[in-house]
């Protein structure tokens, strides 16, 4: 399977992102640079976390008007899976490519620990090697993770079951409006995150709960039908 891993300024998520597709893809994902306007011929993108641009204005609002993010855009509009990860999330909703919004943690303080997530729907091309109502282990880094929408975008989302990951167990870190702790588009082929599942893909980092998210989405995946 190809797989691509958008740079941006600022972001400093790629490596860990890059190492986790390489050990389960079993070959090394495309690297894309903000000023190309094209992405290679892919089956998977994926825009990692970090402070892109410095999170000036708004977190991931500057990213999101760069070259490549349209190009990630218009890939999206084919079918093509696209993740967004902590910044990535963020930027994914400065994008429009994900409603909503994330905002400054609660606590107002940056938040690093290990939270637990419940799988609420384990039918989407992101989740299918979890079962629905899993509980799974998962990192956070952020400082604005906050997810809040509108009370109509949350019953749209809601209704169709576009809610993927809610912290569980009193773990939600942020203040998130219902536990929200990742979405998919729609279409069902976007998926951003504020946990970084990319972290916990080895016996080496303690729990490999983050893997079978890629596995997912890399064994088997089909462009979705417009």
């Amino acid at each position: 399977m190809k797989t691509a891993v958008v740079l941006l300024p600022g972001l400093n998520r790629d490596r860990d992102m890059i190492a986790a597709l390489t050990d389960i893809a079993g070959t090394a994902p495309r690297t894309v640079w903000q000023t190309e306007t094209s992405l290679p011929d892919v089956d998977l993108v994926v825009v990692p976390g970090g402070f892109s641009f410095g999170d000036y204005l708004r977190c991931g609002a500057i990213a999101a008007r760069s070259p490549v993010m349209r190009a990630v855009a218009e890939a999206a509009g084919r079918g093509v899976p696209v993740i967004g990860v902590c910044n990535g999330f963020q930027i994914l909703c400065e994008a429009g490519l994900l409603p909503g919004a994330l905002m400054r943690n609660s606590t107002l303080r940056f938040v690093c620990r290990e939270v637990k997530l419940e799988v609420t729907n384990a039918d989407t091309i992101f989740t299918r090697r979890y079962s629905a109502g899993q509980i799974i282990r998962n990192p956070v880094a952020h400082h604005d993770g906050n997810y809040f929408a509108d009370a109509q975008t949350l019953e749209r989302l809601e209704g169709e079951n576009q809610v993927v990951f809610r912290y569980a167990d009193g773990t939600n870190p942020n203040g998130a409006v219902r536990d929200i702790a990742g979405i998919v588009n729609a279409r069902g082929n976007v998926l951003g995150m504020m946990p970084h599942p990319e972290n916990f893909v080895e016996p080496e980092h303690g729990c490999t709960d983050g893997r079978a998210l890629f596995e997912s989405v890399i064994f088997g995946t089909q462009r979705v039908a417009a």
